[in-house]
Protein backbone atom coordinates (compact mmCIF):
# COMPACT_ATOMS: atom_id res chain seq x y z
CA UNK A 1 0.00 0.00 0.00
CA UNK A 2 2.82 2.61 0.49
CA UNK A 3 4.57 1.80 -2.73
CA UNK A 4 1.19 2.79 -4.55
CA UNK A 5 0.79 5.68 -2.08
CA UNK A 6 4.16 7.12 -2.96
CA UNK A 7 4.01 6.70 -6.65
CA UNK A 8 0.50 8.40 -6.65
CA UNK A 9 2.23 11.53 -4.61
CA UNK A 10 5.07 11.17 -6.79
CA UNK A 11 2.41 11.55 -10.01
CA UNK A 12 0.75 13.98 -8.56
CA UNK A 13 3.97 16.14 -7.78
CA UNK A 14 4.92 15.92 -10.88
CA UNK A 15 2.36 17.58 -12.65
CA UNK A 16 2.21 21.59 -13.01
CA UNK A 17 -0.58 24.28 -13.77
CA UNK A 18 -1.05 25.91 -17.32
CA UNK A 19 0.45 28.44 -15.19
CA UNK A 20 3.18 27.09 -14.21
CA UNK A 21 4.18 25.01 -17.64
CA UNK A 22 3.95 28.96 -19.33
CA UNK A 23 6.27 30.70 -16.70
CA UNK A 24 8.41 27.10 -17.42
CA UNK A 25 8.70 28.06 -21.09
CA UNK A 26 9.10 31.45 -21.05
CA UNK A 27 12.25 31.03 -18.91
CA UNK A 28 13.79 28.26 -21.21
CA UNK A 29 12.84 30.27 -24.18
CA UNK A 30 14.84 33.30 -22.47
CA UNK A 31 17.38 31.21 -21.19
CA UNK A 32 17.80 29.87 -25.11
CA UNK A 33 17.84 33.20 -25.87
CA UNK A 34 20.82 33.90 -24.06
CA UNK A 35 22.44 30.53 -24.92
CA UNK A 36 22.39 31.55 -28.93
CA UNK A 37 23.91 34.88 -27.93
CA UNK A 38 26.30 34.14 -25.99
CA UNK A 39 27.21 31.60 -28.87
CA UNK A 40 27.51 34.48 -31.47
CA UNK A 41 30.48 35.85 -29.10
CA UNK A 42 32.40 32.29 -29.76
CA UNK A 43 32.92 32.77 -33.29
CA UNK A 44 34.60 36.12 -34.38
CA UNK A 45 35.76 37.12 -37.85
CA UNK A 46 38.69 39.27 -38.69
CA UNK A 47 39.80 40.71 -41.62
CA UNK A 48 42.43 43.71 -40.30
CA UNK A 49 44.75 45.22 -37.40
CA UNK A 50 47.75 43.15 -36.14
CA UNK A 51 47.69 39.47 -35.95
CA UNK A 52 46.77 37.79 -32.95
CA UNK A 53 48.85 34.99 -31.12
CA UNK A 54 46.72 32.07 -33.08
CA UNK A 55 47.25 34.25 -37.21
CA UNK A 56 51.02 34.45 -36.24
CA UNK A 57 51.90 30.89 -35.61
CA UNK A 58 49.41 30.32 -38.97
CA UNK A 59 51.69 33.07 -41.00
CA UNK A 60 55.02 31.32 -39.28
CA UNK A 61 53.43 27.51 -40.52
CA UNK A 62 51.91 28.75 -43.52
CA UNK A 63 55.26 30.92 -44.42
CA UNK A 64 57.65 27.43 -44.07
CA UNK A 65 55.03 25.31 -45.86
CA UNK A 66 54.77 27.50 -49.10
CA UNK A 67 58.67 28.10 -49.09
CA UNK A 68 57.65 32.16 -49.05
CA UNK A 69 57.99 34.82 -46.80
CA UNK A 70 55.06 36.91 -48.23
CA UNK A 71 52.13 36.09 -46.26
CA UNK A 72 49.60 37.81 -45.29
CA UNK A 73 46.10 37.01 -42.98
CA UNK A 74 43.60 37.43 -45.26
CA UNK A 75 40.35 36.39 -42.60
CA UNK A 76 40.02 34.31 -39.46
CA UNK A 77 37.58 32.91 -37.85
CA UNK A 78 38.17 32.41 -33.75
CA UNK A 79 36.38 29.31 -32.38
CA UNK A 80 36.79 27.70 -28.72
CA UNK A 81 37.69 24.86 -30.84
CA UNK A 82 40.93 26.61 -32.67
CA UNK A 83 40.98 29.49 -35.13
CA UNK A 84 40.76 28.89 -38.91
CA UNK A 85 42.80 31.37 -40.53
CA UNK A 86 42.93 31.81 -44.32
CA UNK A 87 46.51 33.20 -45.32
CA UNK A 88 47.31 34.51 -48.74
CA UNK A 89 50.79 34.12 -50.11
CA UNK A 90 52.93 35.58 -52.74
CA UNK A 91 52.06 38.27 -54.89
CA UNK A 92 51.61 37.02 -58.20
CA UNK A 93 50.45 37.82 -61.56
CA UNK A 94 46.96 35.82 -60.53
CA UNK A 95 47.17 37.40 -56.97
CA UNK A 96 47.53 35.94 -53.62
CA UNK A 97 47.60 32.41 -53.58
CA UNK A 98 45.21 31.42 -50.50
CA UNK A 99 46.19 28.98 -47.52
CA UNK A 100 43.99 27.63 -44.93
CA UNK A 101 45.49 26.90 -41.31
CA UNK A 102 44.01 26.18 -37.90
CA UNK A 103 45.79 27.49 -35.14
CA UNK A 104 45.07 26.42 -31.17
CA UNK A 105 45.72 27.82 -28.07
CA UNK A 106 48.94 26.44 -26.86
CA UNK A 107 50.85 27.69 -29.94
CA UNK A 108 50.10 25.00 -32.57
CA UNK A 109 48.54 24.47 -35.80
CA UNK A 110 47.15 22.05 -38.10
CA UNK A 111 45.83 21.41 -41.28
CA UNK A 112 47.65 23.64 -43.45
CA UNK A 113 46.31 23.43 -47.03
CA UNK A 114 46.72 25.31 -50.28
CA UNK A 115 42.80 25.77 -51.15
CA UNK A 116 43.58 27.32 -54.28
CA UNK A 117 42.85 25.93 -57.72
CA UNK A 118 45.57 26.06 -60.64
CA UNK A 119 49.93 24.92 -59.93
CA UNK A 120 48.95 24.27 -56.15
CA UNK A 121 50.48 26.87 -54.30
CA UNK A 122 53.62 28.76 -54.63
Amino acid sequence: MKIRIVIAAAALAGRKSSRERKSQMNKTLVLGALALSGLAGCVETTTSGAPSAAEQACLRDVSRAANNGDVIVQSSSFSEAGTEVIVGVGAGEYGRAPWRCIAYRDGTTAGIQYIGGGEGGL
